[in-house]
C-alpha cells in the first residue's frame, strides 16, 4: 500500500476538499462584517462602537437561530451517505418550513433591542446609532436563514465550492455597496451607518439567490429534486430536524452569548474599551472561520461515514481534523502575537493620538485573544464530530458550567472586582473555551468507545 492509497490519506484529501472551500466560505463571510468594521472605524471611534454593537448582537441572535438550521447538515450528509435522495429532498423542504418560521420572531427582536440595550446600561448615543443599524438588519433575516439552510444541503452533498465563490462575490458586492452608501460616492447619499446595514442586506439577498439558482441548475443535483417537495409537510422529518437543531442552537446560544454579554460588559467599562474590544473580537472572528469551516468539513464526513457504519471513518475524520485545526491555530496565533500593532492598524490610524487610549487596551487584549482563538477553534472542530454523530444534547449540557458557570463568572470577576477591564473579561471567555474543549473531547472519546463495543458485539454475534 501506498501512501497515496491509504485510507489517512484518501480521508484526508476528501476532507480538504470540503474544509478549504468551506474554510474559505466562511473567511468571505465573515470579512463582510469585517469590512463594516473598517468601515465604521473610518467613520469615528463612536460609530465603530455602536456599529460594532450591533453587528455582534444581529449575528448573535441569527446564529442561534441559523443554528437550529444546521441540523439539515449531519442528516442529509447522513442520507447521502446511505444513497437516500427522496429524504435528502424531504429534509430540505422540511428546512424550508423552519426557516420561514424562524424568520418572523427574529426580524421582530431584532428591530426592537434598543430597549434592551438602553436596559444594559449602554450609551443613549451609542443606543441611536446601533438601534438604525439594526432597524434596516431587520430585512436580511429571512435572505440569512434561507442561504445558511441551502448552505447545509449543499455541503451535505459535498457541494463545497460554489459555496465559496457565492460568498466571495457577496462579499465584494458588500464591499462596493458600503463604499457606495456609507460615504455617498457616484451620487448616492451620504447614509454613514444607515448605508452598511443597507448593503449587507442587499448582499445577503443576493447570496440567497444565488444559491438557488445553482441547486436547481446543477445537473447532478437535479436528480434530488431538492425543491420538489416545499408544499409537503412532512412531520417526522420536521420535528427530527427541530430535536436535533434546537440543542445546536442553545449551544450556539450559549457560546455566542457569552461573547455578547462580554460585549456588553465592555461597554459599560466606556467606549474606548468597546472599541478596542471590537477590533480585537473582530480579529478574531476572521481567524476562528478556518477551524469553523474545518468543523463544518468534519460534521459532513463524520455524518456520511455515520451513514455507512464506517467507524474507522468517522475516527479518521475526526482526529484529522483536530489535528490540522490545532496546528494552524498555534500559527496564526504566534502571528499575531509578534506583530499586534499591524493588526490594531487596520482598524485605527495608530499615529492619531486621539486613538492612543484604545491602542494601549487593544494590545494586552489580543494577545489573550490568540490564546482563545485556539482554544476555541478546538473545542468547535470537537463540537463538529459531535454533531455529525448526531449527538447535540449532551455537548450542551457540558457547555453550561463551562461558558457560563466558569468563563462568564472568572471574567465579571476580573474585570470588575480586580479592576482588571477588558483584560479580565477575555481571560474568563479563553477559561471556559478550555474547559468546553476538554469536556467535549472527553465525550467524543466516550461515543468512540461506546462505536467500537457495538461493532464488536455485533461481529461476536454474527459468528
Amino acid at each position: 500500500m501506498t501512501l497515496k492509497t491509504s485510507p489517512i490519506y484518501q480521508e484526508g484529501k476528501k476532507l480538504l476538499q470540503l474544509a478549504i472551500p468551506l474554510a474559505s466560505a466562511q473567511v468571505a463571510q465573515s470579512l463582510i462584517g469585517f469590512v463594516d468594521t473598517l468601515m465604521m472605524g473610518r467613520l469615528g471611534a463612536t460609530t465603530l462602537a455602536a456599529g460594532g454593537l450591533a453587528s455582534i448582537t444581529f449575528m448573535t441572535l441569527t446564529s442561534v437561530v441559523g443554528a437550529v438550521i444546521m441540523a439539515v447538515t449531519p442528516l442529509i450528509a447522513e442520507a447521502d451517505g446511505a444513497q437516500k435522495k427522496h429524504r435528502v429532498a424531504t429534509i430540505t423542504s422540511q428546512g424550508f418550513h423552519l426557516v420561514i418560521i424562524l424568520t418572523i420572531p427574529s426580524a421582530i427582536i431584532i428591530a426592537n433591542l434598543d430597549r434592551l440595550l438602553l436596559a444594559m446600561g449602554q450609551d443613549p448615543v451609542t443606543i441611536a446609532l446601533a438601534d438604525t443599524y439594526l432597524d434596516i438588519m431587520a430585512w436580511g433575516c429571512f435572505p440569512i436563514l434561507g442561504f445558511m439552510l441551502l448552505r447545509g444541503v449543499a455541503s451535505g452533498l459535498s457541494h463545497a465550492r460554489p459555496l465559496m465563490l457565492i460568498v466571495m462575490g457577496g462579499t465584494i458586492s458588500n464591499i462596493v455597496g458600503n463604499y457606495v452608501l456609507a460615504f455617498g460616492k457616484f451620487g448616492f447619499p451620504h447614509l454613514e451607518i444607515a448605508g452598511l446595514a443597507i448593503a449587507s442586506v442587499i448582499t445577503f439577498w443576493l447570496m440567497f439567490l444565488a444559491l438557488v439558482v445553482y441547486l436547481i441548475r446543477h445537473p447532478r443535483l437535479k436528480s434530488y429534486r431538492l425543491f420538489a417537495q416545499l408544499g409537503q409537510f412532512q412531520p417526522v422529518i420536521f420535528f427530527k430536524l427541530i430535536r436535533l437543531g434546537t440543542p445546536i442552537g442553545i449551544f450556539i446560544a450559549l457560546e455566542s452569548g457569552l461573547f455578547a454579554v462580554v460585549t456588553y460588559f465592555m461597554g459599560a467599562l466606556g467606549t474606548e474599551t468597546l472599541a478596542a474590544h471590537q477590533i480585537v473580537l473582530q480579529t478574531i472572528v476572521i481567524i476562528f472561520m478556518i477551524p469553523l469551516g474545518i468543523s463544518y468539513a468534519t460534521s459532513i464526513r463524520v455524518g456520511q461515514a455515520l451513514g455507512k457504519d464506517d467507524l474507522v471513518g468517522i475516527q479518521q475524520a475526526a482526529g484529522l481534523s483536530i489535528a490540522w485545526g490545532l496546528v494552524f491555530n498555534l500559527v496564526i496565533a504566534i502571528a499575531i502575537s509578534i506583530f499586534p500593532q499591524l493588526v490594531i492598524g487596520l482598524y485605527l490610524d495608530i499615529n492619531d493620538p486621539a486613538n492612543l487610549a484604545v491602542m494601549k487596551m487593544a494590545v494586552p487584549m489580543l494577545t489573550i485573544g490568540v490564546v482563545a482563538l485556539i482554544l476555541d477553534g478546538m473545542q468547535k472542530i470537537i463540537y463538529g464530530a459531535l454533531q455529525g454523530l448526531q449527538d447535540t444534547q449532551i455537548p450542551v449540557l457540558l457547555s453550561i458550567p463551562a461558558f457560563w458557570g466558569i468563563g462568564l463568572t472568572t471574567g465579571y470577576i476580573l474585570g470588575f472586582n480586580y479592576g482588571m477591564g477588558g483584560k479580565g473579561l477575555w481571560i474568563g471567555q479563553s477559561l471556559g473555551l478550555a474547559i468546553a474543549a476538554s469536556l467535549f473531547l472527553i465525550r467524543l472519546l466516550q461515543i468512540f468507545h461506546r462505536l467500537k463495543f457495538k461493532a464488536i458485539t455485533i461481529i461476536n454475534n454474527t459468528k
